[in-house]
């Protein structure tokens, strides 16, 4: 039944909009997530932020009416297929228990036929390209469901793997979801000719979804969309000969003419209409009641006052282009330096060398502290130096699944700290990296949680942000076999090396 009201209200505004409507096609991929608030104590810190977006796909078909002769704003209403809900995922980061959930994964998928009725504003960038903005209600129908969910527990030492899948019910009952769901969404994006990219925003404004606590469940979706018409653009227009000008603005209504003219015909295009134009075969100045000026060289000075006749030039230099006494290409006008050449990034002057070591300043990475033409104007890294900075990475350790740094760690991050301090030209690259235990996004997040960490701590310390690049690479690039305790433990690391800024 659902579906065939979805298909009774997409045909009546087909019907209502009879040969004003252009049809199309629009989907793409999408971010659903679900909006929940209730009263329970501690769920903000205990259970939503284990809550996460689920990705997704809608389809459908798209139509546009115009509204008013500006044919710049649009009723656009659709029928999409629109996947929603949302995932839940928990692992306990320990090694410690001996019967306990260590993962669990749940995801709520909801699928519904949306109806979005919005109003579109478009303005023209070009001929056939537009930026355009569009908002208003959507109406959705629950289509189809299922809830997944997947454990493992650890039960004496021994990993148990769970999974079951159920089907989303609709109804007024406990976690039951209803049949309709109302919201407002809004569309922003580019249209190319036929073509339409957009992205979108919509919230749920009903609650969809009855549990045993007080709670409300909203939609909420982020996504991108592209879509293509299948049918030429329907133009209002009030223009009775057809011309592109309205018959209020058209000087000749019941004949086609040219815009430049007011709607009057205009042979040669310069927009002085045919009826008034005392050179009609050639395009000419309205001042002159069509005819041209004599112009040689186009510069837009006739040529009785063009000192330079066949070149264009400036009315300042009587028709002559502007003089390049040092002939690097920079005018004298603009030039700082006009008897000698140099590249315009230094307004016609020739690249300093502030530091006096052969490289200039374009070239030089430590253009003010002499370095070695081999090395790029900077001094070369002493061996000694980089040897401390890496005995000190060795010595910067972590507590166990947090980026939390040990106070042990905090001689060897001040060692680094009076390295830095002590030759300003140095940059420092922080690396993290994991063991393979665990997910490869969690162990992506951690590292760079820990990089960070460390970058803070030598930012806290006084050193420039600026001069320090925090990276997480999680568990690639292991230097020691990851199935052994041992070489876990090699992997779980932190490096630092050592750049000229």
């Amino acid at each position: 039944m659902k579906k065939i009201y979805t298909l009774l209200l997409f045909t009546t505004l087909m019907h209502t909009a009879n040969s004003q409507m252009r049809l199309g096609i629009m989907g793409g991929p999408h971010s659903s997530s679900i909006i929940e608030k209730n009263y329970i104590p501690g769920w903000e810190t205990s259970t939503e932020p284990f809550y996460a977006k689920r990705s997704g796909i809608h389809l459908g078909i798209t139509g546009e009416i115009p509204l008013g002769y500006s044919n710049k704003c649009f009723f656009t209403p659709s029928v999409l297929y629109m996947a929603k809900g949302r995932k839940y995922t928990r692992t306990v980061d320990t090694n410690l228990v001996k019967t306990d959930t260590i993962f669990r994964n749940s995801t709520f998928y909801t699928n519904y036929i949306e109806v979005p009725l919005n109003v579109t504003l478009k303005l023209r960038m070009s001929k056939k390209s537009s930026f355009l903005l569009s908002a208003g209600p959507y109406f959705a129908f629950f289509y189809s469901g299922k809830e997944t969910n997947e454990t493992r527990t650890v039960v004496n030492n021994s990993v148990v793997y769970k999974q079951t899948e159920s089907n989303i019910q609709v109804g007024k009952n406990q976690n039951n979801v209803t049949t309709f769901d109302a919201g407002v969404n809004a569309r922003v994006g580019f249209e190319f000719g036929n073509v339409l990219l957009t992205g979108f925003f919509s919230q749920g404004m009903t609650n969809f979804y009855d549990v045993s606590y007080d709670a409300t469940f909203k939609h909420r979706v982020v996504g991108a969309s592209i879509g293509f018409w299948l049918n030429k653009k329907v133009v209002l227009t009030n223009d009775k000969d057809n011309d592109g000008v309205i018959d209020k603005a058209d000087g000749c209504p019941d004949v086609p003419g040219s815009k430049k003219a007011g709607g009057c015909p205009d042979k040669d295009n310069d927009g002085v209409a045919d009826a008034v134009d005392k050179c009609p075969d050639v395009p000419g100045e309205a001042r002159l009641r069509g005819c041209p000026l004599p112009d040689t060289d186009h510069d837009g000075i006739i040529d009785e006052e063009d000192k330079c006749p066949d070149v264009a030039g400036l009315a300042k230099y009587k028709g002559c282009p502007v003089p390049d006494t040092d002939g690097d290409g920079i005018n004298d006008e603009v030039d700082m330096c006009i008897d000698k050449a140099g590249p315009a990034e230094f307004n016609g002057c020739p690249i300093p060398d502030t530091d006096g070591d052969g490289v200039n300043d374009k070239e030089d990475k430590c253009p003010t502290t002499a370095g070695t033409i081999a090395n790029h104007g900077c001094p070369e890294i002493k061996k000694e130096i980089v040897e401390r900075v890496n005995y000190a990475a060795k010595k910067i350790f972590f507590a166990v699944g947090s980026d939390k740094i040990l106070s042990t760690s905090n001689s060897a991050l001040n060692n680094v700290v009076a390295i830095l301090r002590t030759d300003t030209t140095l940059k420092l690259i922080i690396e993290g990296y994991t063991d393979n235990v665990g997910k490869p996004a969690s162990n992506l997040t951690l590292s760079q949680k820990r990089a960070d960490a460390v970058k803070n701590y030598l930012v806290q310390k006084g050193l420039d942000a600026n001069r320090l690049e925090a990276k997480g690479y999680g568990q690639e690039n292991a230097v020691a076999d990851n199935t052994t305790t041992e070489g876990r433990a090699a992997n779980r690391r932190v490096e630092l090396k050592l750049r000229q800024q």
